[in-house]
C-alpha cells in the first residue's frame, strides 16, 4: 500500500500553543487545581493525556462553583470579556491560551462597534470563539449564520454607517463567499475583512491535492471538531473512499485493501496520533 499525508494537517499554531501551555501550567502548579475552559481541544485521546496530568474542565456555566485562587486556562477559542471578570473576581490564575486570530477579531469587533461602525460576523453561534468574540461587540454587530440571516438582516440607514464583515477564524471558506455575495448585493459599501484563518484554507487546498492522488482518504480528528468535519465533507465530495476517524482501530478493514490511502487531520489532532494510524495501515 502506498501511504500519502497532505502537505499541512494536524495541530495549528493556536492549539499547539493551548496544549503546550496547559502541559506548562501542570508542571508548574503541582498540587493546585488546574483548570481549562470548557475542552482545551476537540480531541479525545488529547484530553486523557492531559487529564491523566491533573487538567480538569469547568464549563463557563459553573464558574460559581469553581474553587477560589485556582489556576485557568482559556482555550483557543478565547472568552467574552465577562468570563474573564468572573475568573478575577474568583481570584483565578489566568492562562490565556486564546488564538492570536481569535484576539485580533475580538479587538477589530471591540473597536469597530464602540465608534458606531456595524459589524457583521459570519459563524456558528453555537461555537465558543463566536461566543467570546460577540462578547466584546456593542449594540451595532449581527451574526450571519447563513443566507436565511442575511435576507432578515436590518440595518438602519446603513448609508450613514460602515458596515463590516468579519468570520470565525474556522468558518468554510465557500459559506463565506456566499454570505459576503449576498450582503453586498444589500449593502454595496460593505467592507468585506475575510478573518478565516489561512490555516483552514491551507488544509483544505491539500487535501483537494491528495484525494486526486489516492483511491481513499482517512480523515483524523474528533467529532465534534468544526474543521475536521469540513475536511470530511471535502473528502467526501472528491474522492470516492473518504472516513472520519478518531483513532487507529477505527481504521476500515476495506481501507487496508486499497492500493494507495491519502491521510490528513484536523487543527486538534496530536501529531502521535496521526503517526498512529500510519504505522498501522503501513
Amino acid at each position: 500500500m502506498e501511504i500519502k499525508r497532505a502537505a499541512i494537517l494536524g495541530f495549528c499554531f493556536g492549539v499547539r500553543r493551548a496544549v503546550e501551555l496547559a502541559e506548562k501550567a501542570l508542571d508548574e502548579n503541582k498540587g493546585k487545581e488546574v483548570f481549562s475552559l470548557g475542552p482545551l481541544i476537540h480531541n479525545e485521546a488529547a484530553l486523557k493525556k492531559l487529564s491523566d496530568k491533573g487538567l480538569q474542565i469547568i464549563e463557563e456555566n459553573l464558574l460559581s462553583e469553581l474553587p477560589e485562587s485556582s489556576v485557568v486556562i482559556i482555550r483557543a477559542h478565547g472568552v467574552a470579556p465577562q468570563i474573564i471578570d468572573l475568573l478575577e473576581k474568583k481570584n483565578s490564575i489566568i492562562i490565556d491560551a486564546t488564538c492570536p486570530r481569535v484576539k485580533a477579531s475580538q479587538k477589530m469587533v471591540e473597536k469597530y462597534t464602540c465608534q458606531n461602525d456595524y459589524v457583521i460576523l459570519t459563524g456558528d453561534k453555537n461555537h465558543g470563539e463566536v461566543k467570546g468574540i460577540a462578547g466584546y461587540a456593542g449594540k451595532n454587530f449581527s451574526l450571519v449564520e447563513n443566507i436565511a440571516d442575511v435576507e432578515s438582516l436590518d440595518i438602519a440607514e446603513p448609508e450613514k454607517i460602515n458596515v463590516i464583515l468579519l468570520s470565525q477564524t474556522t468558518y468554510s471558506q465557500r459559506q463565506f463567499d456566499e454570505i459576503e455575495k449576498s450582503l453586498k448585493a444589500k449593502f454595496p459599501n460593505i467592507a468585506v475583512m475575510n478573518t478565516i484563518c489561512p490555516a483552514t484554507k491551507e488544509r483544505q487546498n491539500s487535501l483537494l491535492e491528495l484525494c486526486a492522488q489516492v483511491e481513499g482518504v482517512i480523515v483524523i480528528g474528533g467529532k465534534n471538531s468544526a474543521n475536521t468535519i469540513r475536511l470530511f465533507q471535502t473528502a467526501k465530495n472528491n474522492c470516492k473512499n473518504a472516513v472520519h476517524i478518531q483513532s487507529a482501530s477505527e481504521i476500515p478493514e476495506e481501507f487496508r485493501k486499497l492500493k494507495s490511502v491519502g491521510i490528513t487531520a484536523g487543527a486538534s489532532t496530536p501529531d502521535e496520533i496521526i503517526g498512529e494510524v500510519e504505522q498501522s495501515l503501513s
